[in-house]
């Protein structure tokens, strides 16, 4: 019987994730999978989220820094693969610091890069975002776009995809990389737009909009950007990009529309506030990469995870309530 494949998961405990460690670990999963999550436990990170796992036989916990290079050179030796999620990644703290961001999303890539390189790791699947590419007036972003990132966030992941892609480049170490559009689901920390404004909805508060409320984002369920994500680790090319997308391209105004009409509010529970520094008017990426090599494609409508997502938050206030007392949101 051949071993087990061992993957080292950071940021593990949150959002996107821990959602990826549920599904390796749950049913329907690869099998003989084992999983190590790496995290800091910073604001975002909630071990309530690996519950589902955490008696698996095959998942282990380790609370730490992937800047850390001790711990990352000794949990990198003892896994196959690397799984790159930790970062730094709310843009309107990014532009209030941009110190935490070049450290954890710059720095801590960097240590685990190089961990993975002295230990011949045989697969390195790097996170990233759709934010490095900038705002696109027209059409959509291709792989082979050039990087134009506008927010310190942005700068700092679009830093850590040329590191991760250089030592690929340079060493022959097989790095991965995908950019993924919004994500939206359950399990999501209260500080993102969508459950931002179905928390702060359903406990009778104001939720804010900026500026004129068009800008245009494609939204993409965890569910779908998890399968996506799982298809480049396991049949991906080596030193690639790939865009995961969902197919759904909605202006902040009518994203607000609908997730007001969810919630049972309507427009006067809204503030038009001052737009945010930098802010990218439209992102859109092109997915026919990861369509054609690897057959994936969006499997959520927006109409049916949005209403799911919302009678989520609704029937678990256990979770999300203790949350807003970490983070002045």
């Amino acid at each position: 019987m051949s071993a087990p494949t061992r993957i080292l998961v950071t940021g593990g405990a949150g959002f996107i994730g821990s959602h990826h460690v549920r599904t390796l670990l749950g049913p329907g999963g690869p099998e003989r999978t084992e999983v190590t999550v790496l995290d800091k436990l910073t604001y975002a990170g909630n071990p309530a989220n690996l519950d589902p796992v955490r008696d698996h036989p095959g998942f282990a916990f380790v609370r730490g820094d992937v800047c850390d290079p001790e711990l990352v050179d000794k949990l990198v030796s003892e896994h196959d693969q690397v799984v790159h999620f930790a970062a730094e990644s709310h843009v309107d703290r990014s532009i209030l610091g941009a110190a935490a961001f070049v450290r954890t999303n710059v720095l801590g890539t960097q240590t685990l890069l190089d961990a993975a390189l002295r230990h011949s790791t045989s697969r390195f699947v790097h996170v990233s975002t759709d934010e490095v590419y900038g705002s696109v007036e027209t059409g959509s972003w291709r792989e082979s776009e050039p990087v134009r990132p506008n927010s310190p966030y942005a700068a700092s992941k679009a830093s850590s995809d040329l590191i991760a892609l250089s030592y690929h480049r340079t060493h022959g170490l097989d790095v991965r990389v995908t950019r993924c559009s919004n994500n939206y689901g359950h399990h999501h920390f209260p500080e993102k737009v969508v459950p931002l404004f179905i928390t702060r909805l359903l406990d009778g508060g104001r939720v804010p909009l900026y500026g004129d409320g068009l800008h245009v984002r494609d939204w993409l369920h965890v569910d779908d950007h998890v399968r996506g994500l799982e298809l480049v680790r396991t049949a991906g090319r080596p030193g690639e990009v790939y865009n995961i997308g969902g197919g759904t391209e909605l202006t902040n105004r009518q994203l607000t529309e609908l997730l007001l009409d969810a919630c049972g509010a309507d427009w006067s529970r809204v503030d038009r506030v001052e737009d945010r520094k930098g802010h990218d008017r439209r992102y859109s990426v092109d997915c026919s990469k990861i369509t054609e090599e690897l057959g994936y494609r969006p499997r959520k409508d927006f109409a049916t995870g949005l209403a799911e997502t919302v009678a989520w938050y609704r029937e678990n206030r256990s979770w999300w309530e203790p949350l807003l007392a970490k983070a002045a949101l």
